[in-house]
């Protein structure tokens, strides 16, 4: 597979829609993963990332235009153990309730499907990170429609273990921009993770479409000590 560079892929698509990315930096020290919300309507677009005890939830930046919560207020980011989940929409809490109950991250999520937005399907994006003595693997899910078709779901789930330093792996929602929005096509697409957060960081938000960019989130995890460092951007502040 050829290995992209991220900052391309983003600023050649003006609506990738939700993405994650999950990966290991060049030195082999950490384990990466980002998390960014884009939005074409005026409720989509009035988020911001908040912290919470065990990751990140989205709230309205302007409670009094919030005109439907459903769909876009939820908590990408949870922690359970060594567990790190990343999601772009409340299977979030279906992992992590399914995972602390002994379930896989694949089982977990046999309960959804693509979200209820017709005539889009948005497809849920899913990613799991699991670090333990020093050692780092992860997966990644979509469930989509079967093209645009909502009589038919389908579930595919990657799993990389002990991935490769400077190698991470890139899933979002939307092909581009459209009317329905194109749901992604493929498996999840190979980037090129670097050392330093800011820099990670500073390159995605850069790469995003500027009208319709929201919220970014990146966290690395020292695969020595466990410890995390994090940084959210926020369109509105």
């Amino acid at each position: 597979m050829i290995t992209l560079d991220i900052a391309k892929e983003l600023s050649g698509n003006d609506y990738p829609g939700r993405g994650i990315v999950i990966g290991k930096s060049e030195d082999g020290k950490n384990a990466v993963t980002a998390y960014f919300i884009m939005g074409r309507s005026v409720n989509s677009r009035n988020r911001i990332f908040v912290e919470t005890e065990d990751g990140i939830k989205t709230e309205a930046f302007d409670p009094s235009k919030l005109s439907d919560p459903h769909l876009i207020i939820y908590s990408p980011v949870r922690v359970l153990g060594n567990k790190t989940i990343v999601t772009n929409g409340d299977q979030t809490d279906t992992i992590y309730e399914g995972m602390d109950k002994q379930l896989t991250f694949e089982q977990s999520l046999r309960t959804r499907e693509y979200e209820d937005d017709e005539p889009n399907y948005t497809p849920r994006i899913s990613g799991i990170m699991h670090v333990e003595n020093k050692i780092f693997n992860y997966a990644m899910s979509i469930l989509k429609s079967d093209d645009g078709n909502p009589d038919s779901v389908h579930r595919f789930t990657y799993s990389y273990y002990n991935p490769i330093a400077g190698e991470g792996h890139f899933i979002h929602t939307y092909m581009g921009d459209g009317n329905p929005l194109p749901s992604f096509e493929g498996e999840p697409k190979k980037v090129l993770i670097p050392n330093d957060i800011d820099s990670f960081a500073d390159t995605l938000w850069t790469s995003l479409n500027e009208d319709n960019k929201v919220s970014l989130f990146v966290r690395f995890i020292d695969l020595e000590t466990g410890n995390t460092s994090s940084k959210i951007i926020n369109k509105n502040i």
